[in-house]
């Protein structure tokens, strides 16, 4: 029997350990639909209801479960919707595959419909590898080094196959001239920097007093070392949004989150060190890193077109970091004063009683800390959690702690709103054996979260733990555009930018399509709302009615302003609204406009919002 190009593409596919696809069905990938059935679904081919949720579900997926994401998609404008899912997967340096369809060759140039030229649409989001099929002996090498790519520059790749080569017979390559076979292994390999560079970094930590560690999402397979690392040279360790789960907040010297949705311990951490490592991280926002040329500073990084971004590092060591870190520990002196990792420690504990303070529950409407607060205590250990862009982030950030084997991501420098629910998607087919929460603002709810319930409705029976829990954060508000009109000049808060759409029950449309939803408009009703969501075996939407007042405090504001009662004033609103939101988006603001950002005071107290 005679397999077609499509048809060889699936079984290579399966050849790299690719068991999932995630696509939408459409004109130009006609000849791979047909070879889907064929094959009986394998790899399985999981249809989402939008292209960009495909692509966010295989970034998803891959974030999850340290293999490749391959997303799917027809010609003209199903190739478009991809683009988001790929650039997200691009800035957060994850490994995706997207497979294209194109008009025939034959009607190339012709202006014919749903022909796009796909490769200038494509030439930077998959600028690691980007190449089309156009004769069936092609397809392997093709394939192989898209994938190949995809994994050693931890990058998005793409592969075009027009609509008729899909359906051609397969021919493979011969060993003649104009031919390129090819093969599939690809064995494991780790860059680790030289012993003369790990020396020079190893003088620069051990002659530092006050160290602070800074880690992201490349220090995740480091956590043991990093630990090993700021108990040996007494440091404190700040995180990356994206490496929050990199290290565990048990650790009593780990002071959280970074930036402007960090915390105090680390806006101290960085405003006091003498010395600076960080391993993993292009963290961004140089303002909340030491003043430039203050501190020594070292960095590890995998990639070595990235590192030595953002400070005057000293040292640039270029290597895996755990590796890095197992070669750099020996040469590390014990530091026998505690005073520094002390300070930081009560620095940290002064934090989360602050923070517990600050998620009281309201009188009137619920305080969306007190939400997250509620969550965070009751999350499975075992729990992968998704978390949307917007406010619902600085809760995310601040008050859920990291343990055990709870994993976390978010769209960490594309920041593109509505990736919560495609990657809690992902995940759940990335690890179908453990409970999923998604943590979501009604905006990108709105956006295209709600669709996507119709697609966990339609594969809930895939999973062995069928746990997926998406919490919505109802306040009516896209609060960060708000902010963002109001923080140039401190004008007057706007009306929210959704009040004038129609109220949307999230819940309600949740239970529409046969999964749970549960709705909570009282203080009293919200750890009872979550424990029940997590208990439910199968899909639900527990959407809380929050307030969109609640100030979001920068991580630079005084512990009297951080401590100060949570008492209405006399417009009704909690907290001083009306005085405090204002700064508070303010501030916050400076994070998405950069051009007017700030560099931490040195060596003072900032009183006030910091601003």
């Amino acid at each position: 029997m005679t397999s077609t190009v499509a048809d060889q593409l699936l079984a290579r596919l399966g050849e790299w350990g690719v068991r999932h696809v995630f696509g939408c069905s459409g004109e130009g990938i006609g000849g791979l639909l047909a070879a889907w059935e064929r094959a009986e679904h394998e790899p399985r081919f999981i249809r989402s209801r939008h292209e960009e949720m495909s692509a966010l579900e295989a970034v998803g997926y891959a974030k999850f479960s340290g293999r490749l994401g391959v997303c799917a998609a027809a010609s003209g404008p199903g190739a478009i919707h991809l683009l988001n899912g790929l650039y997200d997967a691009k800035l957060d340096h994850v490994p995706v595959v997207a497979l294209v369809g194109q008009a025939h060759r034959s009607a190339m140039g012709g202006s014919y419909p749903r022909e796009v030229d796909l490769h200038s649409l494509f030439k930077d989001a998959a600028a690691g590898f980007l190449e089309t099929v156009t004769v069936p002996e092609q397809l392997p090498n093709v394939l192989d080094r898209a994938i190949r790519t995809a994994y050693a520059r931890r990058a998005p790749t793409a592969v075009l196959v027009p609509a008729d080569v899909q359906e051609l017979e397969y021919t493979p390559p011969a060993q003649e001239f104009g031919k390129v076979p090819s093969s599939l292994d690809r064995s494991g390999w780790s860059a680790v920097p030289s012993t003369a560079a790990l020396e020079r970094a190893a003088d620069v930590l051990n002659a530092g007093d006050r160290v602070a560690v800074l880690i992201g999402r490349g220090a995740a397979r480091a956590g043991a070392e990093v630990r090993q690392l700021a108990e040996r040279i007494g440091a404190g360790v700040a995180k990356a949004l994206l490496g929050l789960d990199a290290l565990s907040d048990e650790l009593p010297y780990v002071t959280g989150p970074i930036g402007m949705l960090g915390t105090r311990p680390s806006y101290e951490l960085m405003r006091d060190c003498d010395t600076l490592l960080t391993i993993g991280s292009s963290f961004p926002y140089a303002q909340f890193l030491p003043a430039f040329g203050t501190v020594r500073a070292v960095q590890i990084d995998l990639d070595p077109h990235m590192i030595g971004l953002r400070y005057p590092y000293e040292v640039n060591l270029v290597g895996d970091a755990r590796e890095t870190l197992l070669r750099l520990l020996p040469l590390l002196h014990r530091t026998e004063s505690r005073d520094w990792q002390e300070e930081i420690i009560v620095g940290v504990q002064r934090w989360r009683r602050a923070m517990a303070h600050r998620a009281a529950p309201a009188a009137g409407a619920l305080n969306p800390e007190y939400v997250a607060h509620c969550l965070d205590p009751l999350l499975p250990p075992d729990a992968l959690v998704t978390c949307d862009s917007g406010a619902v982030t600085h809760w995310y950030a601040r008050h859920l702690r990291m343990r055990g084997e709870l994993r976390t991501s978010l769209s960490g420098t594309l920041a593109t709103a509505g990736c919560a629910v495609p990657y809690a998607i992902g995940a759940k087919f990335a690890r179908p054996d453990r409970p999923v929460v998604a943590l979501v603002g009604d905006g990108a709810m709105r956006t295209n979260g709600m669709a996507e319930l119709i697609t966990a409705a339609a594969y809930r029976d895939a999973w062995e733990n069928p746990r997926l829990v998406i919490g919505v954060w109802h306040h009516q508000d896209l609060d960060l555009m708000t902010g963002e009109g109001c923080a140039t000049d401190g004008g007057p808060r706007f009306p929210p930018p959704q009040e004038a759409l129609p109220e949307v029950p999230y819940a309600r449309f949740a239970e529409s399509l046969g999964l749970t939803g549960i709705r909570v408009a009282e203080s009293a009703h919200v750890e009872p709302a979550w424990r029940e969501a997590l208990g439910t075996d199968g899909p639900v939407v527990v959407e809380f009615l929050t307030d969109p007042g609640a100030p979001l405090i920068p991580p630079d504001a005084s512990w009297e302003r951080l401590e100060a009662p949570v008492e209405p004033d006399d417009t009704g609103e909690p907290d001083g609204a009306a005085a405090a939101v204002r700064p508070g988006i303010r501030a916050r603001a400076r994070e998405f406009l950069p051009h007017r950002g700030h560099r931490p005071d040195r060596g003072t107290t900032p009183e006030g919002d910091g601003t």
